[in-house]
């Protein structure tokens, strides 16, 4: 019963020392196509008891992550076949919330993150109940080609990114630049996904 009572008590210190507080805004697609509405959402994640509960465990877990966090700058390095800088956050133009941009050594500082640009590899991470929908909406919008084996449901959009939905989170990641960057966003995608 002790043992069971210190491993409740390491869990609970565990998800209060790596969680934090945020607050992020996305907005949500309409129906039918008209301009998307706002939606501001506060997701606290600081554990108020002693012992976790599956709520407390939850929320820890969904705030694990975010677009700036799910790759590593090795991973966008490897990516891109060359050392990025470290990531830049910006509007995530499909999703409207964050996307985070990282920059190969060719692009200059200063340049607007909302703008994708070459030598740049762009990740959007959307987690929660709007996922699905965001999914969706960009994939009724491009000639998206399906990937079977990647998450729930994988496509790439025929031109620029891939797009990856996985219980209730939506990746998308984008690398420019590179000759076979379909074959690299693929690969991205791969290593990050168990993560989701």
């Amino acid at each position: 019963m002790r043992r069971i009572a210190l491993v409740l008590a390491g869990a609970a210190l565990l998800i209060a020392a790596c969680s934090s507080s945020t607050t992020s805004t996305a907005t949500t697609p309409t129906a039918t196509g008209s301009t998307p509405a706002s939606v501001a959402s506060t997701a606290p994640t600081t554990v108020a008891s002693a012992a976790p509960t599956a709520t407390a465990t939850a929320a820890a877990a969904a705030s694990m992550f975010d677009s700036c966090s799910i790759v590593t700058q090795a991973q966008a390095s490897t990516a891109l076949r060359q050392t990025v800088q470290a990531p830049v956050r910006g509007k995530a133009t499909v999703e409207g919330g964050v996307a985070c941009v990282f920059y190969g050594p060719s692009v200059k500082a200063g340049t607007d993150p909302d703008v994708p640009v070459n030598d740049s590899v762009r990740v959007v991470l959307v987690v929660g109940s709007n996922a699905t929908t965001w999914f969706n909406d960009y994939k009724s919008k491009v000639p998206a080609q399906a990937i079977t084996g990647l998450g729930d449901q994988a496509y790439f959009d025929g031109s620029a990114s891939v797009s990856v939905l996985k219980g209730d989170e939506y990746l998308r990641v984008a690398v420019i630049g590179v000759a076979s960057f379909e074959a690299a966003e693929k690969t991205l995608a791969q290593a990050v996904v168990p993560l989701m």
